[in-house]
């Protein structure tokens, strides 16, 4: 799941550093895609509160995303939204099942918005409320490497309210092109992103039928006190 699909579960939440947690194994991805944590490891080195939030909000992220991946919900709509694209991707580097998996994140995400079940600024308050020290002591402790290069990430990432952008349909597709030319070099074309942009809008309208089946599911099965 991404950004705001994970801070659905704690929405309610009044602590800023296990709703960090919640996005955090995500964040460090997208600063750097070869950093690789394993807080979980690292228990009997942490020794404030908010190191063991933010260790309880990463244990929630990975349980949420082991679930997601694993339901039929995942795999029915994945498999159908590639069979849609795959047409569109003949001639492209990208793999019609990589792109279908991130395609339905991003409508999850976007039908939480426009459905207004969450606020995304209320997810940048907590943001901003964390304690930068303290996760900078977090993340050496994991052996993150340039804290330097997370942090101006992070704030960027604050600053930009990108999260906000997913309410327009054109920005999902825009999101998706991003995420694929920092894998691939040159990986769609105008004319391969306008037929996706269709046959992806088709299938949002389609999604907000039952999107609210995944939420449900995970609800009942994740444990609020990992």
């Amino acid at each position: 799941m991404n950004f705001l699909s994970h801070f659905y579960f704690d929405r309610n939440s009044e602590d800023p550093h296990l709703v960090l947690g919640t996005i955090l194994p995500d964040l460090v991805k997208n600063a750097r895609k070869d950093w690789n944590l394993h807080p979980e490891k690292k228990i009997e080195l942490y020794d404030s509160q908010v190191e063991h939030s933010i260790l309880t909000g990463w244990k929630r992220h990975l349980a949420v995303d082991r679930h997601f991946h694993n339901s039929q919900f995942f795999h029915a709509h994945t498999h159908a939204i590639r069979d849609l694209i795959k047409p569109s991707l003949q001639n492209s580097v990208v793999r019609p099942s990589f792109l279908a998996h991130i395609s339905l994140e991003l409508m999850l995400d976007s039908t939480l918005l426009t459905e207004n079940h969450l606020d995304a600024e209320d997810l940048y308050v907590h943001l901003r409320q964390s304690d930068r020290a303290l996760i900078k002591r977090f993340l050496e402790i994991n052996q993150l490497d340039d804290t330097d290069h997370f942090f101006n990430f992070f704030e960027k990432f604050i600053q930009s309210n990108y999260l906000n952008s997913y309410r327009e349909s054109h920005h999902i597709m825009y999101a998706l092109n991003r995420i694929c030319m920092r894998i691939w070099k040159d990986p769609l074309n105008e004319e391969q992103m306008q037929n996706l942009s269709v046959i992806l809008s088709e299938y949002h309208e389609l999604l907000k039928e039952n999107y609210l089946e995944i939420y449900d599911e995970i609800s009942l099965v994740i444990d609020p006190s990992i």
